[in-house]
């Protein structure tokens, strides 16, 4: 049986998966992230805590708190984020322009192809970086 929570593709499999098939897995990564750091420093409750997590994972912000990634990623790091950016999304939401739709949808291909690497303490390592300066949120 296949551990789904574990999941850690070779290269070649990984290879074989869309940039937006990345960013659709890599979107679930980046939510329960959130969602989790929210609970764990007890920023909100109830329907506080959902407006929370909505403000924090809209593409807005997911464009925005990427710039702090950036710099540190490395090159095959930034290979992803590219074709995660450059990938054909069909559907942009009202709340967001092309560009920072396709940006929002870099870092969750990132974050999609980390996780399936099995790369965990990369994926919280950036998730970390992005959050620094929002502890207020």
């Amino acid at each position: 049986m296949t551990d789904y929570f574990s999941a850690a593709l070779g290269g070649d499999e990984i290879s074989a998966i869309s940039s937006i098939g990345l960013a659709h897995l890599g979107d679930a990564v980046y939510e329960l992230l959130v969602r989790t750091w929210l609970c764990v420093h007890g920023k909100a409750t109830g329907k506080g805590l959902h407006r929370a997590t909505v403000a924090l994972v809209c593409a807005s912000k997911q464009a925005e708190l990427s710039e702090k990634i950036l710099p540190c990623l490395t090159e095959a790091e930034r290979d992803v984020f590219r074709r995660g950016r450059n990938a054909n999304v069909h559907t942009i939401p009202r709340s967001a322009d092309r560009a920072t739709y396709q940006t929002a949808t870099a870092v969750e291909a990132l974050f999609g192809w980390l996780y399936l690497r099995g790369e965990k303490a990369r994926v919280n390592e950036l998730f970390l970086k992005m959050m620094e300066e929002d502890d207020a949120t």
